[in-house]
This record gives C-alpha cells, structure tokens and sequence, in this order.
C-alpha cells in the first residue's frame, strides 16, 4: 500500500506560498547572441531572480548570424516570440522609425541616462529618444603578440597602416608552429566579414554609395581593398580564414595562434584575463590601421537590449533590461568577474572608476576609439547614409549579407575579386532599384 507523508500545516502553508510566488511570476523570454560578455549575463540570471522574484527570465542564445535572421523575421511579422531583443546600432533606429520597439522615455532617475556615452547613446535613439539599452559597446583595434613581435625586432607604429601590417604578417607568418601571421573576419555576414571590410574599404578611400545612393562596389577602392584583404588572408591568414567570425577568431588569438588580429575593442577585457588567455602577459594594441585615409578605419558598434512592440510583458521587460546595462550590475560582474571582464563602452563612470583604469590598461584607448569613430563622417567621399561599418538604411541588412557572401567566395578563390565585386554591384543595383532609391 503506497503511503502518504503527512506535512505539518506550516510547511503546508509554505508549499502553498511558494507555489503561489512561482505560479505568478512572470516569464519574459530574452533573445541574445553568444558572445562573452551576454554569456556572463545569462550566468547571472540568480542574482536578477533574487531581486525580481516575480520575473522569470528564459533564454534563447544563437549565433550572430541565426540570431539576426530569427529577432529580424519575429518584429517584422509581430510574431511576438521575445519580449527582450539584443538588436544593435544599425537596428535600433530603424525600428524604431517603424514603430516596432517600445520607447524608453520614462527611465528613473537612478538609471542615469546622461552617464551613458553619448555616441552609443545617439546610436540607440531616434527623434531623440531611447529605444534600445546599451549592454556593451565597441570600436575596432589591433591587437598583437608583443613576444613575436620582440623576438623580430618589429616596433609597432603609433598608427600602423595596413602595408606595414602586411609586411609584419609576411616576418610572423609561422605555420609550422600553428602561429597565422593575421587573423581577420572571414565568416560571410553583414555583421561579420562585412563589418570589417567595410572599415577597410572606408580607409582606402572607398563607400558604399554615392550622394545620389548609387552603389560603388566594383570601384577601383573597392578592388583594392578587397584584394588586398584577399591577398593577406591567403598569404598569412590561418587554416579555414573563410569560416572565422569575431567568436572564432578570439579563441585562436586566445591561444596564441595569431601574431596580430584586427577586430572589436570588446574582445580587450576577455584577451587580458590569464584564465582565459594564454597570450594575456604578452597582449600588445594598437588603433586600427589605415591606407589612404584615417577616416572609417574603425567602426562603431553597440550591442543593446530592446523591446519589441509586440511583447505582452513590457514592463518586466522594461525591468531586466535597466537591470542588465545599470552601474549596478557593472560592478556586479566586477565582483563576480573581475573588472577585466565588465561590460565595455557604454558608460562614462565605468572609464571613471580608478579600479578599471588600473586592471585594465586598454580603457583610455578604447573609450578614446568609440568616441572617435564618426558615423556620420565616415569615408574621404561624402555619402548619405550613416553609419561607419553598414549604410544605416533597412535595405543594408540584406545587401550586406548577400555582398559578404561574394567576397567570401573571392576568400576561397570559387571566383576573382573582380568577379565577385561585378556581381555584388550588379546585386546592389537591382535592390536599389527596386526599393526607390534609383531609377
């Protein structure tokens, strides 16, 4: 005969508590990519819990690439599946237009809105307001392995350019001992190899469009730019260039299989951190090298967290996402992470803190590269768009996808640059033609 345990009545009583608190606690679903940085935050979800015992977060973690084609696909159809968004710069303002994310004008005066850098801040806003929260945010750099570099007698210039790099990759290119010269985005994506080589061609004097929105892809710049980054990546790049993306390339140069890597400042803190670096005593930087002109050398990008106008729980949205990019919750992953590891580029009083100043060297030059990067002045030639590193305008996404994946293409020598530029400006004409933009 099965027995039944009898509960004294004030355990019953508790039971009964506890299972009223978890019934009414609110779900809100977070879609985020699978960088550092938002993996801390997922690992943190105890302590909002314990805070907000009436909020329960559940997390949908993706690649870079899957996540965007999944948020994009869900607000343009209202589909409702997330009630918290990380969206970027590019996003932001777009949707906003559109009336797909939720305003955030009415942010408590503890949040401190004016302590947020204002580039990233005038990234997430339209019309002047708030429609995303900075998590973290970032410029590009270099970054090099000072003992190779010694061990060469190879002086790192104050401002490299990009015939010099090529020349140091060519002396530090060591296969034999599992060490590319270079590391560099080669993972197809607007987002990926994209936001890269969009910042090489800006350097080498190239743009997207003309003032007339006419796309110049296969223009002399262009082809110089990309055949050079081509070029560089065949020559010194490691096994496998095409399928790297930011993710891929911090674990090589992690590990010591770089001599140089050019990408996002955010990947600075993890690079120090000698429980996740082999190469953390020997970590060198640099600004992001330049060819003919500094201007759009480095992007500027920002990942944040926002609402879609769809969700049925905006205001517990609206309380995790204050949460997650407040002062609060920097020194709470201080404490917990070490400040190496806090999230970067967003607020003044974090590049204030003498803590961070002094356990991470590279914060005056990360926050003096956000606040430098112009996107509305980013190539030699005026254009009409904004933005460093995409055109800020809703076509992009796709144009920028479809033009990455022909540049990887020429990456794996399926075809020429100059075949693949030919078809991405043909590609790039047809979309803008077809959206209004020219005749």
């Amino acid at each position: 005969m099965q027995r039944h345990r009898l509960f004294p009545l004030a355990a019953l009583a508790a039971l009964g508590t506890t299972a009223t608190t978890a019934a009414q606690a609110e779900t809100i679903t977070v879609a985020t990519v699978n960088n550092n940085d938002m993996v801390i935050m997922q690992s943190l979800t105890d302590a909002f819990e314990k805070a907000h015992p009436d909020i329960t977060l559940d997390w949908v973690v993706l690649e870079e690439n899957v996540l965007r084609q999944r948020m994009t696909t869900d607000i343009a159809t209202q589909g409702g599946q997330f009630d918290v968004m990380t969206i970027g710069s590019y996003e932001a303002p777009i949707w906003a237009e559109r009336g797909w994310l939720e305003p955030l004008d009415d942010l408590p005066e503890s949040y401190d809105q004016d302590d947020l850098l204002k580039p990233v801040r005038d990234g997430l806003s339209h019309e002047g307001t708030l429609h995303a929260l900075p998590f973290y945010a970032e410029s590009s750099m270099m970054y090099f392995r000072k003992d190779l570099f010694e061990q060469a007698g190879i002086e790192m210039s104050e401002q490299p350019t990009w015939d010099e790099v090529r020349s140091w990759a060519g002396e530090l290119h060591d296969p034999e001992n599992e060490v590319a010269g270079i590391c560099l985005r080669g993972k197809p994506g607007w987002g990926e190899n994209m936001a890269f080589v969009s910042t090489l061609v800006n350097t080498h004097g190239g743009r997207w469009f003309d003032m007339d929105w006419n796309p110049e892809i296969n223009s002399e710049e262009w082809q110089e730019a990309v055949s050079f980054y081509v070029n560089l990546l065949n020559d010194y790049g490691p096994a496998g260039a095409s399928s790297n993306g930011f993710n891929e390339n911090l674990a090589l140069f992690s590990r010591g299989s770089c001599a140089m890597w050019v990408d996002a400042t955010s990947a600075a803190g993890k690079l120090f951190d000698p429980d996740e670096s082999k190469v953390a005593d020997q970590l060198g930087f640099a600004p992001a090298p330049v060819a003919e002109t500094p201007k759009g050398s480095h992007w500027l990008w920002s990942w944040a967290l926002a609402i879609p106008s769809s969700s049925e729980s905006t205001e517990a949205a609206k309380t995790f996402i204050r949460w997650a990019t407040s002062k609060d919750y920097v020194n709470l992953v201080a404490e917990r992470e070490g400040w190496t590891n806090v999230p970067p580029g967003t607020r003044e009083s974090t590049y204030a803190s003498e803590r961070y100043q002094e356990e991470a060297p590279f914060a005056g030059f990360v926050v003096d590269a956000i606040r430098k990067a112009d996107p509305l002045d980013s190539t030699l030639e005026p254009n009409p768009y904004v933005g460093v590193q995409f055109a800020g305008i809703p076509e992009f996404q796709s144009i920028g996808t479809q033009v990455g994946q022909m540049i990887a293409s020429a990456l794996t020598g399926q075809v020429s640059v100059e075949q693949a530029l030919d078809s991405a400006q043909r590609a790039t004409e047809r979309a803008m033609e077809r959206s209004g933009y020219i005749e």
